[in-house]
């Protein structure tokens, strides 16, 4: 296979994928342990962004280019943030369904992440919870991972790219939103044709879950504690809960559907490649094309495949 010389390769990005990942679950999970906004951003900042950057100035490549720090327009920027807005709730529906699957054979546990009760905490959570996994986390994946994705064409970059996103959270109950908001993510990169754009798409889908936690805390704060009353069987609970969700995600995916096709393209060639991946019917053919990853560049995923079972299945059980 011949790889742009501009960009990482495939090999190069997959393991300085399995480094990050090795330290994400080794120092930057004692060091969340120990305190969480400090441990996240020593993990953001230290684990993620820092050897991302590093690599690609040392190694000669141009940061600019490979991780498309290009402008975008006000318009662009704003339907972004409502395509993210009517996405949530899809990212959200298949988490759920990931739940759902997970909990007849598992215990489900909370998520670590803190959930503010104070606006102190509100915009503390927002400066580390929602801006700064928007800004690391998508120069690594829509960055360098992308760049040197693209010898293999855009759609399998966002195809691959996406996973790797999803298994870096090191989660299996938060596999299939992360999985889904990776491929929005892509598609709005290449749509774009800036890495801005999902640095604004992330944060604000970081900045929904906050927000909605902060407003659940507040809540609870000012409501009675009998509750008896009103409660319901917790099958009956979930049922309700999965049909309601996927109804309001179905109406709300169409939308950001529609927003994602009208979103401005940097290019015309862009926009129908990329429109032609929403559409989905050249998808199966472009995926069992002839270009894909040998066997030594998929080591590295293999391991963190691997170290994800190994870490999750712990957790659970345990």
């Amino acid at each position: 296979m011949i790889e742009n010389k501009n960009n990482p390769s495939i090999l190069e990005t997959n393991v300085l994928y399995l480094i990050i990942a090795l330290l994400l679950t080794t120092i930057g999970a004692y060091v969340q342990s120990k305190e969480v906004y400090t441990g996240l951003l020593i993990t953001e900042y230290l684990i993620i962004l820092l050897p991302t950057l590093s690599y690609l100035k040392i190694n000669g490549y141009s940061i600019k280019d490979n991780l498309n720090l290009n402008k975008i327009s006000l318009k662009q920027a704003v339907l972004v943030l409502f395509i993210v807005i009517f996405s949530y709730p899809v990212a959200v529906f298949f988490n759920l369904l990931g739940i759902t699957i997970l909990d007849k054979f598992v215990q489900i546990r909370a998520t670590p992440i803190p959930i503010p009760s104070t606006f102190k905490e509100y915009i503390l959570g927002f400066l580390v919870i929602a801006l700064t996994p928007g800004i690391c986390e998508e120069i690594m994946f829509r960055g360098m991972v992308m760049s040197s994705y693209k010898s293999l064409g855009r759609r399998k970059s966002i195809i691959y790219s996406a996973m790797l996103f999803g298994l870096f959270h090191f989660n299996l109950q938060n596999l299939l939103g992360p999985i889904y908001l990776g491929i929005l993510f892509g598609i709005i990169a290449y749509k774009t044709n800036s890495l801005f754009s999902t640095m604004i798409g992330h944060t604000m889908n970081n900045t929904i879950a906050l927000t909605i936690g902060y407003m659940s805390t507040k809540l609870e704060q000012g409501m009675e504690s009998n509750m008896e009353a009103i409660s319901m069987p917790q099958g009956k609970q979930m049922i309700m809960a999965f049909l309601g969700l996927g109804l309001l995600a179905l109406v709300f995916g169409l939308i950001a559907y529609k927003l994602i096709k009208i979103l401005p393209s940097s290019d015309e060639k862009e926009l129908v490649e990329v429109n032609n991946f929403i559409i989905g019917k050249p998808l199966i053919k472009d995926m069992n094309g002839n270009k894909g990853i040998s066997i030594i560049e998929s080591l590295p995923i293999l391991v963190v495949i691997l170290m994800f079972f190994y870490w999750h299945f712990k957790y659970l059980f345990i």
